[in-house]
């Protein structure tokens, strides 16, 4: 049976992200390649490209690799079909915590953002 998907080169040019951060997270189960060529080479599917974007995008929010894998946990625990009605809303628990703190933190980037642009908006002023 032919196994499918895209080299960790590949993952990493399209998503941004080192190699070595790629292993690092499989390493740590966040994220690991659905399957493996005949050469034993890591093969990532859609899917796992879609959890490696979902990772970078909550990374310059300062969630840590503790609350991203947990936070995986959770989102895997929604789409389980084996999952107890109790796991599922304990999940969906999560999720919303996560949610709030996404938008705490969005509202924090945002004033750094502002403050970094005032910044530069003053060393323009200085006359060199």
């Amino acid at each position: 049976m032919a196994v499918h998907g895209s080299k960790i080169g590949q993952v990493a040019d399209d998503t941004g992200m080192s190699i070595r951060t790629l292993r690092h997270y499989d390493e740590l189960g966040i994220v690991s390649p659905s399957g493996r060529s005949a050469g034993g080479f890591r093969l990532y599917s859609d899917e796992d490209m879609q959890r490696i974007l979902l990772i970078r995008r909550m990374k310059p929010l300062d969630f840590t690799l503790e609350e991203i894998g947990v936070f995986l946990r959770a989102v895997d625990t929604l789409a389980s079909m084996a999952a107890t009605p109790a796991d599922k809303e304990h999940a969906g628990q999560l999720i919303a915590d996560v949610r709030s703190q996404t938008g705490e933190r969005l509202d924090k980037l945002r004033k750094r953002v502002s403050y970094a642009e005032e910044f530069l908006a003053q060393l323009e002023t200085i006359n060199l």
